[in-house]
């Protein structure tokens, strides 16, 4: 079975162009969005609304670093902390271009940390991409199981 992504965004024109990017790039993913960190957390650990949600980490997470309730510097900290999710790839997806955001999501144990393209075209291309990488091409670690595609001949 295909993994899921988390797609942690509460501003309504980037959660769209997001999807639309994700929808271009033709992955056969599921996207779960949380609209904040909470929500992202409750997804992440099956609480609160997630608590009948399917077991399982998802592919990759996409997360927005200033959000409402609990913002992407906390949420990545509590990820990168349990035992249970601290192997699943975190992309900080931000417009934020400050240093410290840079540096404090590395020394929380980030992934990558991609800067939100203004312009449409290149938006859609970087979220291609990134969807692309994480969710088929990087291999994930021992005893981690993903869907993947037989080889072609």
């Amino acid at each position: 079975m295909l993994k899921p992504i988390l797609l942690v965004e509460d501003n309504p024109n980037d959660l769209e162009l997001t999807l639309v990017a994700l929808d271009k790039s033709q992955l056969a993913n599921k996207v779960i969005v949380a609209h904040d960190g909470q929500e992202a957390i409750d997804y992440l650990t099956g609480e609160g609304e997630w608590r009948e949600r399917t077991p399982g980490n998802p592919a990759v997470i996409l997360l927005d670093l200033k959000l409402p309730k609990i913002d992407g510097l906390e949420v990545l900290g509590m990820i990168c902390a349990n035992a249970a999710l601290k192997s699943i790839p975190v992309v900080m997806l931000t417009s934020s271009r400050e240093e410290q955001d840079l540096v404090r999501s590395y020394e929380l144990g980030v992934n990558a940390y991609v800067v939100k393209p203004a312009e449409f075209a290149e938006f859609v291309e970087a979220i291609s991409d990134l969807g692309v990488f994480w969710a088929v091409l990087n291999e994930p670690p021992p005893g981690s199981t993903r869907f993947r595609m037989p080889p072609t001949q």
